[in-house]
């Protein structure tokens, strides 16, 4: 018997799909109150094709069978409210603390559901990838700026000349642009010293996407600011949204053991067996 066929005849004889409480909606949501607990998470993640669905599970089971609380289709708050509100008020009163992540849907989603719970927004990551992202983008110049240096000393040199690097207005060559530019680039500008504000106009007039990216941190921490208590909450029970980011990967597993999705509510068949 081949793959195919095996599949077949599981789908459609040896398990019991066929009569799964949940099969006529499950394309929309699947849904397991039985499994709400006091700790929540709540994020999105993509089952197939890049078709993202909002996913619930209950953090203190520890990505194991139990965990799946909710999945459903989109990401529209009204949608997700829709679908969460058909648990008991009774027992959506007992979250205590929900971990989610800044957009304004999903807070709205928390409040809404789980007027009682204590929400927590993890940006830890996001603050850490955004930095990153600046310094990566700097070294990278600098590295090619040192590249282009050694290129010109070394022809300088065939020619029997001393090699002099170009110093800008404040006295830095390009290379020592990039390099004393470090410290500045992790503060705001409000908190810029006299020499870091030329140092920081002269950086940004040579590489505009290091501004852009720049800026893009400031937009974040300015998202950061607007939500500290929210992020506060961490340092309760230090709670962040690792469980739902954990549950991702082995939903994207799962999915890569079966080649992909085919069959939409088959797929969350299967996968509620194993994690609800």
């Amino acid at each position: 018997m081949d793959g195919k066929q095996l599949q077949s005849q599981y789908k459609d004889h040896l398990s019991d799909f066929q009569n799964w409480d949940q099969r006529a909606h499950a394309q929309e949501y699947i849904l397991y109150p039985k499994n709400m607990g006091y700790h929540l998470c709540i994020d999105e993640t993509a089952l197939s094709k890049g078709d993202l669905y909002t996913i619930l599970i209950n953090r203190d089971k520890r990505g194991r069978k139990g965990s799946i609380i909710a999945v459903i289709q989109g990401t529209k708050t009204d949608d997700i409210i829709a679908v969460l509100t058909k648990m008991p008020q009774e027992l959506r009163n007992q979250v205590k603390e929900i971990t989610l992540d800044m957009a304004g849907s999903m807070q709205k989603i928390a409040k809404t559901c789980f007027p009682r719970a204590m929400q927590v927004i993890d940006r830890f990551h996001v603050q850490k990838l955004v930095y990153e992202a600046v310094q990566e983008l700097r070294i990278t110049y600098r590295w090619q700026v040192i590249k282009e240096e050694n290129k010109a000393m070394k022809a300088a040199k065939e020619k029997g000349e001393v090699y002099k690097a170009e110093e800008l207005e404040n006295g830095d060559t390009l290379r020592q642009l990039l390099a004393r530019s470090r410290y500045l680039l992790f503060k705001s500008p409000d908190k810029w010293t006299k020499s870091q504000k030329i140092r920081a106009e002269l950086l940004f007039k040579q590489f505009e996407d290091i501004k852009h990216v720049y800026y893009t941190f400031t937009t974040v921490a300015n998202s950061i600011e607007n939500h500290y208590e929210r992020i506060l909450n961490f340092f309760v029970n230090r709670s962040t949204n690792a469980a739902a980011e954990a549950f991702n990967a082995k939903i994207k597993a799962f999915r890569a053991s079966f080649r992909g999705v085919v069959d939409m509510s088959f797929f969350l068949f299967r996968l509620a067996k194993v994690y609800a």
